[in-house]
C-alpha cells in the first residue's frame, strides 16, 4: 500500500480556555507528524492569536496550551504567525509593535511573529491542504 505525503497549514481562530480549537489543532499536528506528513505554517487568527500571549498563566491543574504550542512549534521548527489585526486589537504586541504604537511592552512569545494575511495566502499556496480550526466548532 503507497501512502502520500501532506504539507498542512493550520489556521487557528478559537482562543485557548474558550474553545477547543488549540487542542484540537495540536493534537492533529502531532498526529500528522507521526503519520510522515509535515506543518509548513501555523497562523493565529481572530481570538487564536491569545494562543500566543507570553502572559497567559493557567492554574496548575489545568493544561498550560500556550505553553505546549510553543514547545510544538519550536521542537519541530514550524513558523507561526499572528495576524497583525487580530494581534493590535486584543492587545498582543511583538517588539516591532509595541514601538511603533508607542508601548512600552510587548508580549508576544517566541516563536510567534505578527505579520499581514499575505503571510497566511503564502503558506496555503504552498501547502497541499490548509485546515482551519474554529472556535465556533
Amino acid at each position: 500500500m503507497t501512502t502520500s505525503s501532506h504539507s498542512f497549514t493550520l489556521v487557528i481562530t478559537g482562543a485557548p480556555y474558550s474553545s477547543q480549537a488549540p487542542q484540537t489543532a495540536l493534537h492533529f499536528a502531532r498526529a500528522a507528524l507521526d503519520a510522515g506528513h509535515s506543518i509548513t505554517h501555523v497562523f493565529l487568527y481572530g481570538d487564536g492569536v491569545h494562543l500566543a500571549s507570553d502572559l497567559a498563566c493557567p492554574p496548575s491543574d489545568e493544561a498550560d496550551w500556550p505553553s505546549q504550542w510553543r514547545d510544538f512549534l519550536t521542537g519541530n521548527q514550524i513558523p507561526a504567525t499572528c495576524c497583525v489585526a487580530s494581534a493590535l486589537r486584543r492587545g498582543l504586541l511583538d517588539e516591532t509593535e509595541a514601538k511603533r504604537y508607542e508601548r512600552d511592552a510587548s508580549n508576544v512569545s517566541v516563536p510567534y511573529r505578527i505579520a499581514g494575511l499575505g503571510e497566511w495566502l503564502e503558506s496555503s499556496q504552498s501547502s497541499s491542504r490548509t485546515l482551519y480550526f474554529n472556535g465556533s466548532h
